[in-house]
């Protein structure tokens, strides 16, 4: 059933290809991830954006998923996952006492690997 009511949102899906189920899974996995990590170190300044990063992926999926300014999210997306990316490696890496690519770890490479995925995905969209 591609269109749903769900608490006086329509679910638009009938509209989604491949491309952004992909896109979709990404994001879901980056949330996820991002949602893990911040309740671990939550109350911390790093735990509360890791949460509101995990936020941010999310309500992307659901704007995606109710048709709402498509083409807006992707374009809002672009710099958004970038920045995800940017400050990973320098938290991480440029200022942190981690190697790359030997420190990178289990969550962060498959996190970055969802990124550049939905990085990818959102570019074409945009197209």
């Amino acid at each position: 059933m591609p269109t749903t009511e769900t608490g006086g949102f329509t679910l638009q899906t009938e509209s989604l290809g491949a491309l952004h189920w992909v896109g979709i899974i990404a994001a879901l996995v980056s949330a996820a991830i991002h949602l893990l990590l911040g309740v671990r170190m939550f109350p911390s300044e790093m735990g509360i954006s890791f949460i509101l990063a995990g936020l941010g992926f999310l309500g992307a999926i659901v704007l995606v998923l109710i048709a709402y300014r498509r083409r807006t999210v992707y374009a809002v997306g672009i710099p958004f996952v970038l920045v995800q990316i940017v400050l990973w490696y320098v938290v991480n890496f440029a200022n942190g006492s981690k190697a790359f690519p030997g420190d990178i770890g289990t969550f962060g490479a498959i996190d970055k690997i969802a990124q550049l995925v939905l990085l990818g995905v959102l570019i074409v969209l945009l197209r």
